[in-house]
């Protein structure tokens, strides 16, 4: 299950209903814990935490995983849910790790209130938080922006960030590197593979 979600939050015991509704196979969540951690010790998949970007603190579980080997992952699944979202996602998390960045998944909370005049509060994801040394970076991935309203979708998150770090959405399409009105550096995958952040 972790292979087919990819980039997806996973919590435990989430898992361990899964298996019991859709699988009618009854696996305790601490179990699923240590199995998680068995592939984790050795190398098959790595961890990251959610981060509150304005709190800057850690948040609990659910996680994200992500493979250390693509290749492997596909096989596992027998090359089936080819999903080209994820497997950028989950590239991008290998290539930031391999230049030495730690990576967590951000949280953006924002309150406001709607056309009624009811408060609301929802937390907006980053898909990267990376962190190297004083350094401090925050990626969005996304396969494409055909539009207006998926480019705001996708800076949405970024545009509430006013800490002063580089904000960077990484494109699965060939573009010119450029900054939009708010300083958001938008890249192609090319680009972000072939040179160091």
């Amino acid at each position: 299950m972790l292979s087919s979600g990819i980039g997806g939050l996973v919590n435990p015991q989430k898992l361990s209903n899964t298996f019991k509704t859709n699988k009618n196979i009854s696996i305790g969540s601490t179990t699923l814990k240590t199995y998680i951690d068995y592939c984790s010790d050795a190398f098959l998949i790595e961890e990251a935490k959610r981060y509150d970007v304005k709190g800057r603190k850690y948040i609990g579980t659910p996680m994200k995983y992500y493979f250390t080997d693509l290749g492997l992952r596909n096989a596992l699944i027998n090359f089936r849910q080819i999903e080209k979202t994820h497997l950028m996602e989950n590239a991008i998390y290998c290539e930031l790790r391999r230049q030495g960045f730690n990576v967590d998944v951000g949280v953006v909370t924002v309150n406001g209130k709607d056309e009624n005049g009811t408060s609301y509060r929802k937390q907006l994801e980053v898909d990267f938080v990376c962190n190297k040394g004083s350094r401090r970076c925050y990626i969005q991935s996304a396969l494409n922006l055909p539009s207006q309203d998926k480019i705001e979708q996708e800076i949405n998150s970024l545009r509430r960030i006013d800490d002063g770090f580089e904000r960077i959405v990484i494109v699965g399409e060939s573009l010119i590197s450029n900054r939009d009105a708010n300083g958001i550096l938008f890249m192609s995958i090319y680009d972000f593979m072939l040179n160091d952040l």
